[in-house]
């Protein structure tokens, strides 16, 4: 009984921790919202048939530079290479919130026929390739562009002060510095420093209309391994001459997957180990002297984490003992887990149900895919979820995925974002000041 009272009593204080804006203000953009579909759409289009790579987004951050000045607002630009940061300062004193889109896309080969497909093409990893946004981030950036212009025009009824962050190289800088954690270093979570920061992804599984987030966990901490395996050569002819290492290397292959399915304990959290990466030989009748693979490690806790860098280095290295070979293992921390402050969260709720009804607002499972939005959440408390990118009456298993040269995105999904920004960014800044104290 006494737990009742208590989950009552938090209740309530949630509930009452916001003081509601003026409910004119609330409807009035709600309406500036369904105003802007459009041109937040035709943003979109733009900014889809011209992408550009990780800390390769100097025409994006232009456009979106030369939006934002437009607005009247200070812009910063050349931030972590490309990234474009803006400060909306109200009149009136408040919170400090952040708003963060991400602009890169990814080396993929368009096969939409869309009028606004991608027809870019690069040098990537010394191959060429096509450019895409097969992730959604032109989405992103064309919902915070609109949130940016609907909260300047309604600058006079807004108190604090609202950062926009468009942030380059989510999706990996490889071998340079980039991304959240560089824009951070860089000091955009400062002057002023942010109180509260929210992002959003879409997904072009879920559907239209639909927001889906997760207190605590979202989405996983994304690491990368290379294992290096050294044989020695030989003829093809002959393989008792030398120690073959493709096939040492796909005995780790199939070793790696021992881990999850006998060694780590799942029942606690989810982990995903993949070899995304094999690379060896020249030729059909030669055993070359060298395989190299690669791949990623999907946690959402730290003990198991390292267990797995432990247990990849130690299968690896005595499989290849055993066969005469060597073995050598390179781990790659990426960033951290996707974690959404619990009290944050369960504060701005209403403000998601307000965006898509609170039947389409959903707590869902955590899902293994990474996001580097979590380095903000360790500096400030930070809400991150999900919008739905999926046409109605879609099977969810035969909608194109994320990633790929298919990936496709209804538009009608993208109000719902912009609505959500909006009341996220409105409500938290008329929050009860009694939330600071308890901080």
């Amino acid at each position: 009984m006494k737990s009742y009272i208590i989950s009552i009593l938090s209740l309530l204080f949630t509930v009452s921790a916001i003081a509601q804006p003026n409910p004119k203000l609330l409807l009035k953009l709600e309406q500036n919202a369904a105003a802007m579909e459009q041109k937040t759409i035709e943003w979109r289009r733009v900014l889809h048939q011209y992408p550009e790579l990780s800390n390769r987004e100097v025409k994006t951050s232009a456009r979106i530079a030369e939006h934002l000045k437009g607005l009247g607002l200070e812009v910063q630009t050349g931030i972590a290479n490309t990234g474009v940061v803006a400060l909306l300062k109200t009149d009136k004193p408040g919170p400090v919130v952040a708003l963060r889109a991400d602009m890169d896309a990814l080396p993929v080969d368009e096969r939409n026929s869309l009028s606004f497909a991608s027809k870019e093409r690069v040098m990537f990893n010394d191959r060429e390739t096509g450019v895409m946004h097969a992730c959604g981030h032109d989405s992103h950036m064309a919902i915070l562009m609109a949130v940016a212009e609907i909260l300047t025009n309604n600058k006079a009824e807004l108190k604090g002060t609202v950062k926009f962050i468009f942030q380059p190289a989510e999706e990996g800088a490889g071998t340079e510095p980039g991304g959240a954690s560089l824009m951070i270093e860089q000091g955009v979570l400062d002057n002023p420093k942010v109180d509260a920061i929210f992002g959003l992804h879409i997904q072009s599984t879920v559907p239209v209309g639909t927001i889906a987030y997760r207190p605590g966990g979202l989405m996983a901490a994304p690491d990368f391994f290379t294992i290096r395996v050294k044989g020695k050569g030989a003829h093809g002819s002959t393989p008792w001459d030398g120690v073959d290492p493709i096939v040492v290397g796909s005995q780790i292959v199939l070793g790696l997957q021992t881990i999850i399915s006998r060694q780590a304990e799942l029942t606690k959290e989810p982990a995903v180990i993949t070899v995304g990466k094999f690379l060896s030989g020249n030729r059909e009748n030669i055993i070359p002297e060298e395989a190299v693979m690669g791949g990623t490690i999907r946690t959402f806790d730290k003990k198991m984490q390292q267990l797995i860098y432990d247990r990849i280095k130690r299968t690896a290295e005595n499989i290849a003992e055993s066969a005469g070979a060597v073995a050598e293992v390179t781990i790659n921390p990426g960033s951290p887990v996707v974690f959404n402050d619990p009290a944050l969260t369960a504060l701005m709720v209403p403000s998601l149900e307000r965006a898509a009804g609170k039947a389409n607002t959903l707590n869902v499972s955590p899902v293994t895919m990474g996001e580097d939005f979590s380095a903000f959440q360790e500096k400030v408390p930070g809400l991150f979820f999900f919008i739905g990118g999926m046409k109605p009456g879609t099977d969810p298993k035969k909608a194109p995925i994320h990633h790929t040269a298919d990936f496709m995105l209804d538009e009608s999904g993208f109000i719902t974002g912009t609505k959500a920004l909006l009341n996220l960014t409105v409500d938290y800044l008329f929050r009860d000041p009694r939330l600071a104290a308890k901080k």
